[in-house]
């Protein structure tokens, strides 16, 4: 609506800092889409560059028979476009990473696009399942800890999580394996066997071993991180006017600490979740998990370079996509970046 000058009697026109707002949104989020199509523009030169600087692929791949089969060699050549230079091959292979043509496997002379299909999806049910069960794990191990700082149950808790956080993932992995799977106990198979044309969690007890590898590895660094943040939060003045006001501390902790910890959270996790994208990598190969992992160690194995390339675009795209969601995220839940974006 319009607005009236008493003095002049002219119409001046409505306040706009709504449209301005939402142009200021449009704006940022422009930005940060532009940033992550600039870092996988970035990322697909140095995909393109480092597999291609491996030396050549088609001797790797056919051996001895390299001098015996020329043919063969110039099939190859012409299937790998090695033929042209390296930078017509690579507008080329962008090219068709943008129109969705991965290009063809050299080793299973297939469309690439058709083989990767159900391992991708398997590794983000296996990284998803990590993820719900992570998440309460991690903040419910913090709010412990902080329930119980300066006492013995926090030093042990907090001992616990240094060591695991000290221990890489296959480490973890290959002591759960000696633990429930060969000499210990031998509750849990020590590989993921799916029938021919199941997924992997049609045997829901094959996925229990590596969803408990990925959990004790990325909860310790969220438990600290959201730690520390109760902590702060529980020490400021707020919070100790609220206790003097007689609420009960786990309402206090619920409502008032919880609630400012979560960005740190967020912003933790999502580092986390985005190393899970190439930590899977390791953890699928050791537990034999049909997913993105195993295949491309696989691929590297049989210098399959479309192959290679391929999925390692795909993990730099689910890294950089869930880096984009977290930092939405901390903005939508902090309201001074809010106003700052806004205004």
């Amino acid at each position: 609506m319009s607005a009236v000058d008493v003095q002049t009697g002219a119409t001046a026109p409505a306040p706009s800092g709504g449209r301005s707002a939402a142009l200021n949104w449009t704006w940022w989020l422009l930005r940060r889409l532009a940033l992550a199509v600039g870092t996988m523009l970035l990322v697909s030169i140095l995909v393109f560059v480092a597999t291609s600087s491996l030396g050549d692929p088609v001797r790797a791949i056919l051996g001895r028979d390299y001098e015996l089969s020329p043919e063969r060699v110039r099939q190859l050549e012409q299937l790998m476009n090695l033929d042209k230079p390296l930078l017509v091959r690579y507008f080329d292979w962008l090219g068709g990473l943008l129109t969705g043509d991965l290009g063809m496997s050299v080793a299973a002379m297939r469309p690439v696009s058709q083989m990767i299909g159900d391992t991708v999806v398997n590794s983000l049910v296996l990284v998803a399942i990590s993820a719900v069960v992570m998440i309460p794990v991690s903040f419910g191990l913090a709010m412990l800890s902080s329930a119980l700082r300066k006492g013995r149950g926090d030093s042990v808790i907090q001992s616990i999580l240094l060591t695991l956080a000290g221990l890489p993932e296959f480490v973890i992995g290959i002591l759960l394996v000696a633990l429930f799977s060969t000499t210990v106990f031998r509750l849990l198979p020590a590989v993921t066997v799916s029938m021919p044309g199941q997924p992997p969690w049609s045997r829901p007890e094959a996925m229990i071993l590596p969803v408990l590898t990925l959990v004790l590895a990325v909860s310790p660094y969220v438990a600290r991180i959201v730690r520390a943040t109760l902590l702060e939060v529980l020490d400021s003045e707020y919070v100790e006017l609220a206790r003097l006001k007689g609420i009960p501390e786990g309402v206090v902790m619920r409502r008032h600490a919880l609630r400012n910890a979560i960005v740190p959270g967020v912003q933790v996790m999502a580092l986390q979740l985005a190393w899970l994208a190439g930590g899977v990598v390791v953890i699928e190969a050791l537990f034999s998990y049909p997913g993105i992992g195993k295949q491309l160690v696989d691929a590297v194995r049989n210098h399959d370079v479309p192959l290679v390339q391929a999925l390692s675009m795909i993990i730099a795209g689910v890294y950089v996509t869930v880096n984009l969601i977290a930092d939405v995220l901390s903005i939508l839940l902090t309201p001074r970046a809010r106003t700052a974006i806004a205004g």
